[in-house]
């Protein structure tokens, strides 16, 4: 009896010493609204403080999945629907219009434990198509699906569908208007339309995306957009391709990209990131920095987000700014909009708007 005694004691240490490690594990969540032309000029404080709010919303509601021993999975698309759900965003409910006036939508997410991934591309009526590739992930045998095909299977896993009115904002569509007028395909980051300059509430608002860390070690990435205002034919950017947009790998890194499309899937932007940081062992904000040069060289610009299994991150762009934050174990939201922020944001997960 009393060796038992001995044993139970042993055991309830054993399984306390394991919840302690467990809650000081480290977790993280970085979020990025977009990069492109953003000007702290050209931005009014009213526009400024939406964007903070919303991106801070995002941040509070991946990190509450983390803090409460959630997977980096959940926290990814926790956070991605926040931004989604805002007119903010190139994303969701703010996609932008393609030349004849629908919204095609496309995201992707990946798992960094199991490589596992799930993408949408130029889906209608997905209210969250992060939520959709994920089902992508998990109940299909594919990686991508598209179109109608992807809609019908995001109506049959039970997601939101919505009318494709939803997405539409006055805002979005008279971007269009003015990129049909000037025969422009018009990638929504940047606010350089002009002559004459566009207003302040058409400036930069951009794909979003989100990388993450469990306290079970775990990353995960995931990236969603609306697009390229005035697109044709069809087209996919990057966001939805695994690899180029969004790639996680326990081994190296998570990775969510933002920018023009076309030249980070040249690159492979995401998978060149991770494959520096786990091949040559190249710091992150290093490996960033790299394959953004490789994306200027071709004339393309962007930004990146980067995160590792300890913890360590990296939010670098060559714009002028990238909508972007972080949160970890200390529930303070850390948020930037231009290229000399990183303003501390003393928001607890219960203080949170």
């Amino acid at each position: 009896m009393r060796i038992f005694c001995y044993s139970l004691v042993l055991l309830l240490m054993i399984i306390q010493t394991n919840m302690a490690a467990a809650d000081t594990s480290p977790i993280r969540l970085v979020i990025h609204g977009g990069a492109g032309t953003i000007e702290r000029s050209k931005l009014t404080k009213e526009l400024e403080q939406a964007y903070t709010q919303v991106l801070a919303q995002s941040l509070t509601a991946g990190h509450a999945v983390l803090a409460t021993g959630g997977s980096s999975i959940d926290a990814v698309i926790a956070a991605i629907v926040v931004m989604e759900d805002s007119p903010l965003f190139n994303a969701g409910k703010g996609a932008v219009f393609t030349h004849t006036g629908r919204n095609e939508l496309d995201a992707s997410i990946m798992d960094g434990f199991t490589r596992m991934a799930g993408a949408v591309a130029a889906v209608t009526v997905i209210r969250n198509p992060i939520r959709a590739a994920h089902a992508v992930m998990e109940k299909s045998g594919h990686v991508l699906l598209m179109g109608q095909g992807a809609d019908t299977f995001a109506a049959e896993q039970g997601l939101e569908i919505v009318d494709p009115a939803y997405f539409y904002t006055q805002s979005r569509w008279d971007q269009l208007q003015r990129a049909i007028a000037r025969e422009r395909v018009v990638r929504d980051h940047d606010d350089d339309l002009a002559p004459p300059p566009l207003p302040d509430n058409d400036k930069k608002r951009g794909t979003v995306g989100a990388v993450a860390l469990d306290r079970h070690g775990n990353l995960a990435a995931g990236t969603s957009t609306g697009g390229l205002t005035n697109k044709r034919f069809g087209r996919v950017g990057d966001s939805p391709i695994i690899g180029a947009g969004t790639y996680a790998d326990n081994r190296s890194v998570a990775v969510s990209a933002t920018g023009t499309g076309e030249m980070f899937i040249r690159t492979a932007a995401a998978f060149n990131t991770a494959a520096q940081v786990r091949l040559q062992r190249t710091p992150l904000a290093e490996a960033a920095d790299n394959v953004l040069a490789e994306i200027a060289a071709i004339n393309g610009d962007g930004g990146l987000i980067v995160l590792d299994a300890k913890g360590h991150y990296a939010m670098r762009f060559n714009t002028k700014g990238m909508y972007r934050g972080t949160i970890g174990n200390d529930g303070i939201a850390r948020i930037g909009i231009f290229s000399e922020d990183e303003t501390p944001l003393t928001l607890s997960p219960a203080s949170a708007p």
